[in-house]
């Protein structure tokens, strides 16, 4: 699950009746209080909708459908088929981030955002249809493993995941400490799919390193945690004080987190008032503008580059785009992923809850992030020989471009 979704969660949500007609009709299946024309004629705001289909269906299989699927030949309850007919709704969307949950789910998900760090470290996410690697963090089971940004995740253990929400494929790659799952994997460049086992653990999450390269200063921002925003400033002021003015921003492999996280940082380097990013409602309500703190310590003598890649997702894109856009930095390395959706958490009922995708992320310029993603503007592959015998193309192309 994308992080920003914990943002939304953490906010008091209500309940909203999104399942009401399924409810009526469950009654009127049982209590016969409507007949099936009032049904087939209710309508929303989008107009009359036809319900008739549904409720044949339902009757036909009240009068005609037997149990054959494995030992036990009892029923699937009532409750149970309108828990899958909302399921068949959110499907029906395609977006592989709405998704439903019901008793048993929801309350894995609520584990989830409460804090469940045992798992193999990585985070996925659904590109262009296929469950896909968007990074392995840093000394994970899964980065140990040898698990890369863009690898598609074809099985897990013995389940394909063509048909999988990218929420019920988080859930099955989870698990206690001291478990293995398997991965069958496809990566570009290689021929055929390949499987690697991976033992779960326990995650710690890296945040921020830094390092300097000749007179240029390099910080490696990890996650856009609870905690980032004090280290992130702490990780400035150690730049500040170098005395140096270039500055490499690196946010490969950063698959994102809090909002209020990327604009605390972009609020550095931006005047009062200065749009990070605007969140588009699809025009459902106005959209939310979130402007920087104004902070903004740096002089017109800062030179900045931004490294990105494909790991590179959500916050991390709001906070390039916001200093991309605004002049601060430059784009440097491969188009990141494109994460740019936020979702939120509404309760049902009780124990089942909906987690809907309810806008997009634009940048300052207006560039939807779910749309392709950010567009470097110095473009450089990682040469991943290169890199294993320690030379980083990306970040000498980043650095080489301050020293012009």
């Amino acid at each position: 699950m994308d992080k920003q979704s914990k943002r939304k969660a953490y906010a008091g949500l209500g309940i909203i009746l999104i399942a009401a007609v399924f409810t009526v009709g469950y009654f009127w299946g049982q209590h016969n209080q409507f007949n099936a024309d009032q049904i087939a004629n209710i309508t929303n705001k989008n107009g009359p909708v036809d319900f008739a289909p549904f409720w044949k269906a339902w009757e036909v299989i009240n009068e005609k459908y037997v149990p054959t699927n494995g030992t036990s030949t009892a029923p699937v309850s009532d409750q149970t088929r309108v828990y899958g007919a909302i399921q068949g709704m959110v499907n029906s969307l395609g977006d592989p981030y709405t998704v439903f949950f019901p008793p048993v789910q929801s309350q894995n998900f609520n584990e989830e955002i409460s804090g469940n760090f045992e798992g193999v470290g990585m985070e996925v996410g659904s590109k262009d249809g296929v469950l896909t690697v968007i990074s392995p963090i840093k000394n994970s089971p899964a980065y140990n493993a040898g698990i890369k940004t863009g690898d598609k995740i074809l099985k897990i253990n013995d389940t394909l995941t063509t048909n999988l929400s990218t929420d019920d494929a988080v859930n099955m790659i989870r698990g206690p400490k001291g478990t293995v799952v398997k991965l069958l994997i496809s990566r570009a460049g290689v021929k055929n799919p390949f499987e690697v086992s991976i033992t779960r653990n326990m995650i710690e999450l890296p945040t921020v390193d830094t390092e300097t390269k000749g007179d240029v200063f390099v910080i490696h921002l990890y996650s856009f945690s609870a905690i980032s925003p004090n280290l992130f400033r702490d990780a400035l002021r150690s730049f500040v004080e170098s005395g140096k003015y270039k500055l490499v921003l690196d946010l490969r492999g950063n698959p994102g987190g809090y909002l209020e996280a990327a604009i605390d940082m972009a609020s550095w380097f931006l005047p009062p008032g200065k749009v990070v990013v605007r969140e588009d409602f699809g025009g459902k309500t106005p959209e939310q503008v979130y402007r920087s703190l104004g902070y903004n310590i740096f002089t017109n003598k800062l030179k900045m580059a931004i490294l990105i890649d494909n790991g590179s997702a959500s916050a991390s894109e709001i906070l390039a785009g916001a200093l991309h856009d605004n002049g601060v930095a430059t784009l440097v390395g491969q188009q990141s992923f494109g994460k740019g959706s936020v979702q939120e958490l509404v309760d049902i009922t009780p124990d089942t809850s909906l987690k809907v995708t309810v806008a997009r992320w634009l940048t300052p310029n207006g560039i939807s992030i779910s749309h392709q993603g950010l567009t470097p503007d110095v473009p450089v592959t990682l040469d991943q020989q290169k890199f294993l015998q320690g030379d980083d193309t990306q970040m000498d192309a980043a650095v080489n471009l301050l020293d012009k």
